[in-house]
């Protein structure tokens, strides 16, 4: 028999939380609804006109394609915040994680088992409740503007391998974790907060050269000129890596893209071969230059600090919250009586602080910085801004959406600062990057906050407008 807390009256402690959890939901959606439609209105109010900056570079017929590629994709964002917000009502308020619970419970009874089933079958349905958004996103809206190169089957092989890789490296990590939350005490948050930091640095480590192969293939550069005005600049500022690569982005898509990766001794610097083929030796120095500013000002060890420090603030405040039977019951999940819910405890934390990220980290949407060559004004690389809050959500809980199968590692890993793309603040994509001959054919809008080289007027739309033209 599955042993539950008897119902009784819910506690004023547990009622408030039903009643915050309900309203910082809705409060959440709502504000993501306005400032998406916000956006939507601004974009098509300025879809029928270049601006006069960039008349002379962009045609009208481009830059009403761009429009149209944003105002697509924000509508469809709209459905996915609706059904985000939906998921979450499901686990909580309506009782599907407690049901989940009791259904491990009675096959396989308490223990460890149970608790990294529970973990995993809570990932395995919610990516499958996100599936069909992601082949939407794919094989529906980028096939639809020239930008999807995947196919059916490539997909289904990204999906076969990161699934392998979830179960070989993320089960033992889970087991690992839920295992110290009940063997270390009081004090097991600090812990697993040391072993969470160590792996994601070894993730770091590894990602280059045993993760990445599974999904692309790596050649070193083989372009002399380009490898030299690099090397060149590299040297100029101090940086040193392990080796330049080319990747076969453009097997997936039409998308130009160049990142740093790895860390210590294997830091190498990968070009998507989309971007190789779009750009002189001269604009591939401008797309790497404003990534090593970022290296000059020491902002990715700042920023890998910072997350580091808002995740132990986090594995504190899990620690408090799942000794407390309000923060379970408040949340519509009945804990266990005679079994241990740390595992309960954990995805509940997950589901909840993304809440508290958004409403406090107001939400201003990826920036992104124009890298300008020869006249022409480059997307620049997606700088996630967010303040504290926010990023703590993204530290501690894993959640952010993927449009590519490989991430699916990332969310099982729960290795957020890890997992963007490529493993962590060192191996983030730097550029999405785009010639003029790419935007004039195709125009994808990129983010950016208000400024005066933004593409679009910004004096109506404000600083909540989260996305704008780049031409």
């Amino acid at each position: 028999m599955t042993e539950l807390l008897p119902l009784a009256a819910p506690s004023p402690a547990a009622l408030s939380t039903t009643v915050v959890f309900a309203l910082a939901l809705c409060c959440s959606l709502l504000l993501k609804v306005w400032l998406s439609t916000r956006q939507i209105r601004h974009v098509a109010r300025h879809r029928d006109a270049v601006p006069p900056m960039f008349a002379s570079k962009i045609a009208l017929a481009a830059h009403q394609r761009a429009a149209d590629y944003t105002i697509v994709k924000a509508r469809f964002g709209l459905i996915e915040m609706a059904w985000g917000a939906a998921i979450a009502l499901g686990w909580t308020l309506l009782g599907g994680l407690s049901l989940l619970n009791q259904t491990l419970v009675g096959i396989a009874g308490h223990g460890l088992g149970q608790q990294v089933a529970l973990i995993g079958a809570f990932v395995l349905i919610n990516g499958l409740l996100e599936l069909p958004f992601t082949l939407y996103q794919t094989f529906v809206i980028e096939e639809r503007f020239g930008f999807n190169k995947t196919s059916i089957r490539l997909w289904l092989q990204d999906l076969l391998k990161s699934s392998v890789l979830s179960a070989l490296i993320g089960l033992p990590f889970i087991a690992l974790v839920v295992w110290m939350m009940g063997a270390m005490g009081t004090w097991w948050w600090l812990w697993v907060w040391g072993a969470w930091m160590g792996f994601n640095l070894l993730a770091l480590l590894i990602y280059p050269t045993w993760i990445a192969p599974w999904f692309n293939k790596f050649q070193p550069l083989q372009d002399a000129e380009i490898q030299q005005h690099v090397s060149q600049l590299m040297a100029r500022c101090g940086f040193t890596s392990k080796g330049f690569y080319v990747m076969d982005g453009s097997k997936r898509s039409a998308h130009a893209n160049a990142y740093f990766t790895g860390f210590g001794a294997s830091k190498r610097v990968v070009f998507y071969d989309t971007l190789l083929a779009q750009l002189n030796p001269a604009e591939v120095d401008a797309v790497l230059a404003h990534e090593l500013g970022h290296f000059k000002h020491r902002h990715v060890p700042k920023r890998i600090v910072s997350l580091f420090a808002l995740s132990l603030a986090g594995f504190f405040a899990l620690g408090w919250l799942s000794q407390q039977t309000w923060f379970f019951t408040g949340l519509g999940v009945s804990p266990n009586m005679t079994g241990a819910n740390d595992a309960l405890a954990l995805l509940l934390f997950m589901l909840v602080l993304p809440l508290a990220g958004t409403l406090l980290g107001a939400p201003d949407g990826p920036a992104v910085t124009p890298t300008r060559v020869r006249g022409r004004c480059l997307c620049g690389r997606t700088n996630q801004r967010r303040r504290p809050v926010e990023r703590l959500a993204q530290a501690v809980s894993g959640q952010r959406r993927h449009t590519d199968t490989r991430s699916s590692v990332c969310a099982v890993l729960l290795l957020t600062p890890a997992c963007h793309g490529a493993f962590g603040a060192a191996g983030k994509p730097i550029h999405n990057t785009l010639s003029r001959s790419d935007l004039e054919a195709k125009n994808p809008f990129c983010a950016r906050p208000p400024s005066a080289d933004s593409y679009t007027n910004h004096s109506k739309a404000g600083p909540a407008s989260k996305l704008e033209t780049l031409g």
